[in-house]
């Protein structure tokens, strides 16, 4: 948001109100004096008039979980465990996930309070790949490589996926890299061939990579070079 939106939202000052204080430098933002209205500020952005603390923000999180089998993406459900469940973090209920994963699909997910953040990680527009390792239940052909490649119609959304890079490793092994995140999309493509996904892992998510010392349930948090690389 910016900076004059925000101050002007607030009860206390009107927008001639904030233009002023702009220009007799009684803004500071995260420690510096500002006068440019059009600065954007964030939900972690310290924000202060004069002496008054208007915005005091809780500090940015950014977890990496190697998400186990039989465990639910979401911050809470009635019947199964959660990936919240696995964090000992006090914050958690703060969290929300970047990048969902299936039930039983296991592998790197991210989870943070910082929603530009995971914005730019989930968005279509940004088309940051996703790795998956596969093993299905027949025999994955080289001529699926070329389906890959060109799309697959998914009549219920009306549309045809993006192009995706499918690498075989073995008779029913693959590496599958994707730019979309639609519904069980990777078990309909290879449901296109009638061929079922047993096992489904995800590798990384654009830059970032699953940490291989992060065992199943296991979680650190992101380090500074990794959250900038997004």
């Amino acid at each position: 948001m910016r900076l004059d939106r925000f101050l002007s939202n607030l009860p206390c000052f009107n927008r001639q109100q904030v233009r002023l204080l702009l220009a007799q430098r009684r803004v500071r933002v995260d420690g510096c004096c500002v006068t440019d209205p059009q600065l954007e500020v964030r939900e972690f952005s310290r924000i202060e008039v004069d002496e008054q603390l208007l915005q005091d923000p809780q500090p940015a999180r950014y977890l990496m979980l190697h998400k186990p089998q039989g465990c639910v993406s979401a911050t809470q459900d009635p019947e199964h465990r959660t990936v919240l469940d696995l964090l000992d973090e006090s914050d958690k209920h703060t969290l929300h996930i970047a990048g969902r994963l299936d039930f039983n699909t296991t592998g790197l997910m991210l989870l943070t309070n910082d929603g530009q953040w995971s914005r730019r990680l989930t968005q279509p527009r940004t088309k940051l790949a996703k790795i998956y390792y596969v093993e299905t239940e027949q025999v994955i052909e080289p001529h699926y490589i070329e389906k890959f490649s060109q799309g697959f119609y998914f009549a219920f959304e009306d549309l045809t996926t993006l192009p995706a890079e499918l690498t075989l490793l073995g008779p029913r092994s693959a590496r599958l890299s994707i730019v979309e995140g639609r519904y069980h999309q990777v078990k309909r493509m290879f449901g296109h061939f009638d061929n079922k996904v047993l096992r489904l892992h995800r590798e990384a998510m654009g830059p970032l990579n699953l940490d291989p010392g992060l065992r199943p349930g296991e979680y650190r948090a992101l380090y500074p070079e990794e959250i900038l690389a997004i």
